[in-house]
């Protein structure tokens, strides 16, 4: 998974995630975080798929499959974390904005580990637009694209 890391990477640590993006439980969707001072527009988040999700209880008994708008929300939760653990956006709030083109390719289960791999394909100001892929084994299990600002925590 990320056995080996590159020059300049760091993971942050699911406590480091909580101090960096606003989501708890029951509605926080990643672990892990990959980022790399080299590559400043990616990110790699991980969440680990236990049989235990809430969101299996109903979707679906028997026959239980992570929720797509969930997959996505995890890619975008990763895209939140990067540009959040910037010193500068201390204390932003990332909001979504848009999403296109999401498409759903396999089937994620109890068991997997999702891999979310994000990059800003355009990135002005506080306003940006992601590409996310989510992987489990290797495998293109969602894509989308979505657009997101940058705003300051309320008083």
């Amino acid at each position: 998974m990320y056995s080996q890391l590159k020059e300049g990477e760091k993971i942050l640590s699911h406590e480091e995630v909580l101090k960096i993006i606003p989501h708890r439980f029951p509605f926080l969707m990643i672990d892990k975080i990959k980022i790399n001072d080299n590559e400043p527009l990616k990110a790699v988040g991980y969440k680990c798929i236990s049989g235990n999700e809430a969101f299996f209880q109903g979707h679906f008994p028997g026959a239980p499959i992570m929720p797509g708008v969930l997959i996505v929300e995890s890619m975008a939760q990763t895209s939140c974390a990067l540009f959040l653990s910037k010193p500068e956006m201390k204390n932003c709030l990332a909001y979504f904005m848009s999403i296109d083109g999401a498409k759903f390719r396999q089937p994620v289960k109890p068991g997997d580990i999702l891999e979310l791999r994000v990059e800003a394909v355009k990135w002005v100001g506080r306003r940006g637009k992601v590409r996310g892929e989510a992987f489990v084994n290797d495998k293109l299990a969602a894509e989308a694209e979505f657009m997101f600002m940058i705003v300051d925590k309320p008083e």
